[in-house]
């Protein structure tokens, strides 16, 4: 705790005594004007004027240098509420009696009121100042999944507590202006959407307080900061200021299961269970044909022993190698083709995380970014990383040999592909078909 600043507090006491004598010579200039002694009132009257301009110009410039002004620096905007326009509705009216009747009690009455008006936004400014916001998202968020964060709000001022404060994005009011006319695909994804209120922060105290968000879309979420707003105590001005606090989440795709995916999985399956059957290399067992096995599984000398057709079957240790690949050329860019797109996305996102869920091996591709082949737990997260940012590019943009998804898929054998992409059917090469499932995003 710091050493009490002695000298200030003689300056402060000294400029509440001068004030103090003045406004009795100001009330005993009025006196004296009343009696008829017009010369002594008016002398009376500039002892007052002078006694106040020493003290605005000798001791407050002094004492403000004093005083930690950082604090109450802060800038604040002003809102007149409905409750506002209807106090100072009241206000003209009372200005209005006054000076037609020149009645002092109306006179005072006038001054109480105006005075509430220079007290709110004296206590307005103190509840507003001296406050600290933190803000935690988790480390993993997906779209259409409601989360919880938490915000957190300090008080970090000795002696008064904070009343009745609503958190905000920042922006709010900006948006408003450029409502009208404005794209709304254009608007920029804030994190905080909706207000946050806290009712009291002790001094010297810390609130936290949990709030569930819903992000609709995939992307990247930004917020430059925070603005912090009250009506207290009196709710006739909204005063808030604004606090720096920057803060970046990206929204992963939602991994839920969609319509798509329950009817497309279990062809994934069946088309994964033939294709990979078989390709093991450690004999499993010796079996009986039958009518759907390939003749290149036949053994046939002991076919030949046995006299019936048997058919060798290897251990499947490739079954859960699986690559997931993400074509992002799109050769038209409309709406509705924007919408397949993003279900593709999703579609992708989900597959991914089913593979995690069953402890795949797994490998994530995409036209110039790919995984090595690993179990899913490494993969699925950057895979969804990819993903929430991926954007639609152009076909015509003309990608060299080594940049083409379907190109690189199909010159080597990694596992078996599951490949999203919007091409024509007939420019997916030969070698693929019988190696992957293909889902094109137009057919979504």
């Amino acid at each position: 705790m710091g050493k009490i600043d002695r000298p200030a507090w003689r300056r402060f006491f000294g400029a509440l005594f001068a004030l103090s004598l003045a406004l009795f010579a100001a009330l005993s200039a009025t006196s004296l004007r009343l009696q008829g002694q017009t010369r002594m009132a008016w002398w009376t009257s500039i002892f007052s004027l002078v006694l106040t301009g020493y003290v605005a110009l000798k001791i407050v410039p002094p004492l403000a240098r004093r005083t930690v002004l950082e604090r109450w620096s802060l800038k604040v905007d002003y809102r007149l509420t409905r409750e506002g326009i209807l106090y100072l509705g009241v206000i003209g009216v009372i200005i209005l009696a006054a000076l037609n009747t020149g009645n002092n009690l109306l006179f005072m009455i006038l001054a109480s009121l105006l005075a509430g008006i220079l007290i709110s936004g004296i206590v307005s400014k103190i509840v507003l100042s001296g406050v600290e916001l933190s803000f935690v998202l988790p480390e993993h968020v997906f779209a259409e999944m409601p989360v919880i964060c938490q915000f957190a709000l300090k008080n970090f001022k000795r002696i008064f507590p904070t009343y009745s404060v609503t958190i905000g994005s920042r922006e709010e009011k900006k948006e408003k202006k450029k409502k009208r006319g404005e794209n709304p695909t254009a608007a920029p994804r804030r994190i905080l959407n909706q207000p946050v209120y806290v009712p009291y922060v002790p001094r010297q105290a810390r609130v936290a307080q949990e709030l569930e968000i819903n992000f609709p879309r995939r992307g990247r979420y930004t917020q430059d900061g925070f603005q912090v707003s009250t009506r207290f105590p009196f709710g006739f001005l909204e005063k808030s200021c604004e606090i720096p606090l920057s803060q970046e989440v990206l929204v992963y795709p939602n991994v839920q299961p969609t319509e798509e995916f329950y009817e497309i999985l279990p062809l994934i399956s069946g088309e994964m269970e033939s294709s990979l059957k078989g390709q093991g290399h450690d004999l499993y067992s010796i079996r009986d044909y039958q009518e759907s096995d390939s003749a290149r599984h036949v053994d046939w000398k002991v076919s030949a022993r046995v006299d019936a057709l048997q058919v060798r079957e290897f251990t499947r240790e490739d079954e859960r190698r699986v690559v997931l690949a993400f074509d992002n050329r799109l050769p038209a860019a409309g709406e509705k083709q924007r919408e397949k797109f993003e279900k593709a996305v999703t579609f992708c996102a989900c597959l991914a995380w089913h593979f995690f869920e069953n402890n795949a091996q797994m490998q994530a591709m995409m036209d110039d970014w790919e995984t090595p082949m690993a179990p899913a737990g490494e993969v699925v997260y950057p895979m969804l990383e990819k993903l929430a940012v991926v954007e639609p590019n152009a076909s015509e943009a003309g990608l060299d040999k080594d940049a083409d998804l379907l190109a690189r898929l199909a010159s080597q054998r990694r596992g078996f592909n599951i490949i999203f992409t919007a091409q024509p059917r007939g420019s997916v090469p030969t070698s693929l078909w019988g190696t992957s499932y293909l889902i094109f995003i137009d057919a979504l």
